[in-house]
């Protein structure tokens, strides 16, 4: 939304995905059009390789704790597995190092088809590692949609002030 709140609405959050899926629509498209030059043992390595170390340690360990809580170094090892960056550094090394091709499509259609299709991007450490809705967040939205409804102004304070100090918005 913007630097000083932090959250999205249902509908800004639909655009957002929105964006995402054009981005892996032209991802899938590339793939098919050079289909017969990809290397597929290369592309399921480096698709599910973002998984097999950024997730499914976490999912493991979130499961297998009665509290659901999982240390942080599960969250760092996600987000860095999913970040649009360490994508970024790995297909540079790649194509540096072993060479360019269209197996590293591999990389966007996996990162791109977590956000448009499962609405997943990086995890704050203050959530749950699996999507549960957090108990700050379903208060300020209690909170955020009768004033959105009735055509509160933020500069008129209402939502401003009603909100401003949860922890949903400001940590």
């Amino acid at each position: 939304m913007d630097a000083k709140n932090r959250f999205e609405t249902k509908v800004t959050f639909a655009l957002s995905r929105l964006e995402w899926l054009g981005f892996l629509a032209v991802s899938l498209v590339l793939a098919f059009q050079h289909r017969a030059e990809i290397r597929w043992g290369v592309f399921a390595l480096l698709f599910t390789v973002i998984d097999a170390i950024g997730y499914i340690p976490g999912a493991i360990a979130f499961r297998r704790r009665p509290d659901r809580r999982v240390p942080r170094g599960y969250y760092v090892a996600y987000n860095t597995m999913h970040s649009l960056v360490t994508a970024g550094v790995l297909a540079g090394a790649w194509a540096l190092f072993v060479r360019p091709e269209w197996a590293l499509l591999a990389l966007p259609i996996h990162l791109m088809g977590d956000r448009a299709l499962f609405g997943n991007s990086l995890k704050p450490f203050g959530v749950a590692f699996e999507p549960e809705t957090n108990a700050a967040f379903r208060l300020f939205e209690q909170r955020y949609r009768p004033a959105a409804r009735s055509g509160e102004a933020a500069a008129s304070g209402a939502v401003r002030n009603s909100v401003e100090d949860t922890d949903a918005v400001r940590t």
